[in-house]
């Protein structure tokens, strides 16, 4: 998951979010079972503010489809 929070960040789509913080969202290839449904995609959102140049990820959301 850390992989896929860092490949969001710096690839994903930005979007503004509250409190002047940013918004990352990419979708990933899935095809597999969670708690008990086959899903194709795997949606990681991760909301983030900047240090120096640094990101810094305060929330992670996984949404499946």
């Amino acid at each position: 998951m850390k992989k896929e929070v860092e490949e969001t960040v710096l690839n994903g789509e930005q979007f503004p979010v509250k409190f002047g913080r940013i918004g990352f969202r990419k979708n990933f290839q899935f095809n597999a079972m969670w708690n008990g449904t086959l899903y194709a995609t795997k949606q990681v959102e991760a909301i983030a503010i900047q240090e120096n140049n640094d990101w810094i990820a305060i929330t992670v959301i996984t949404n499946f489809f």
